[in-house]
């Protein structure tokens, strides 16, 4: 079994610091090597850069992740392409466009179940889409709100939308019905971070309606610098969502396109986790070292899922500290974080950071 196969194998928080580095930094290195031999663009990057053959997570060559708006990077045959996805983003930018293949799409879809079954358990509940159902009509071709959502819709049942396809306003039916059906049993909820304040919790609060639905668990992502530009806290959405709609667990989560599947899940004790297939390393935006805990850097996320297209190692455009390894009050391994925003200047990007009347 290869270190990558045994990472995938692995439960996702067991792994100790000393058997993580060593599994994935030995997949990594695997990755690179990998995509240097089928990945013409990639190979010249790292001849241009003077990269030589390392182990270690941290020695592995990164790309910034804004590569991917202006480079097609894949490492497949087109014969192989099984699945292209795209992010979302404000008017007018480039989308990333990221090149998938059977066993990639399979990795990626094997890691969120791992990472989301050990917040919401295995067994499959009743599950209510804070989105419209237009968004994930090509199952060809996703933006990263349609991968998000086809994603997690596997880890429930009974699935509905909140928010009416063309004009995102609340289907205050489709929701009463939901909820009438599934009376007092504990659902599983998913949307961005943006869209449930805006088009759902807030709609519920402007219509005067308060749902119940005891032990729930909403997971979202995305979206932070527009409710942080209106005051609203991790704090304070979680409030609200737990009075106005009942969710008693709320759990956000960092993740992107460019590496879906690897996504980093809040816990209950509030900080971010690493899993045991990919990690978080902060770095000096002057020299690129690695900082330490506490330490105010950019953020670098690695990940032994990508084989069809270069993306096992990104520098993104966000800033981040260390918050711990191996020490949560919540019991699982591996590193913790905390984002802290955009790079000053980096353009504003993310699954629900941008609507339109029509989005997709």
């Amino acid at each position: 079994m290869s270190a990558r196969d045994e990472l995938l194998a692995s439960p996702p928080f067991a792994l100790a610091v000393a058997e993580k580095s060593r599994l994935l930094g030995a997949a990594l290195a695997e990755l690179t090597a990998h995509h240097a031999a089928n990945c013409p663009p990639f190979a010249s990057i790292l001849a241009a850069a003077g990269h030589s053959p390392a182990s270690g997570i941290e020695a592995t060559p990164f790309l910034p992740v804004r590569l991917f708006k202006e480079l097609a990077l894949k490492s497949i045959p087109d014969a192989d392409l099984f699945k292209t996805l795209t992010s979302s983003g404000t008017t007018g930018q480039v989308p990333s466009r990221i090149f998938l293949d059977v066993g990639t799409a399979q990795a990626q879809a094997r890691a969120l179940a791992a990472i989301t079954t050990s917040f919401i358990g295995k067994d499959r509940r009743p599950m209510l889409i804070i989105d419209h159902p237009g968004v994930v009509k090509d199952r060809t071709s996703f933006s990263a709100r349609g991968a998000g959502i086809l994603g997690m819709m596997t880890y429930g049942r009974a699935h509905a939308y909140a928010l009416r396809d063309g004009d995102m306003a609340l289907d205050v039916e489709a929701i009463r019905a939901f909820a009438d059906a599934h009376r007092g049993k504990p659902i599983f909820a998913f949307g961005f971070t943006f869209m449930v304040w805006k088009y759902f919790l807030q709609a519920l609060e402007a219509a005067d309606i308060t749902l119940d639905f005891p032990g729930s668990v909403l997971i979202h992502s995305g979206g932070w610098k527009k409710l942080e530009d209106e005051a609203v806290s991790n704090e304070h959405f979680k409030a609200v969502a737990r009075q106005r709609a009942g969710f008693e667990h709320v759990h956000n989560f960092y993740g992107m396109v460019e590496q879906v599947g690897s996504v980093f899940m809040e816990c209950e004790a509030g900080r971010l986790h690493a899993p045991s297939f990919a990690d978080v390393i902060i770095r000096s935006p002057l020299d690129w070292r690695v900082l330490g805990l506490g330490e105010e850097g950019i953020i670098q996320v690695v990940s032994a899922i990508p084989m069809s297209y270069p993306g096992h190692s990104l520098l993104t455009e966000d800033r981040g500290i260390l918050t711990g390894e191996d020490d949560c009050p919540c019991g699982r391994m591996g590193k913790t974080f905390r984002v802290l925003g955009r790079i000053p200047a980096a353009e504003m990007r993310g699954c629900s950071d941008t609507h339109t009347a029509r989005a997709a």
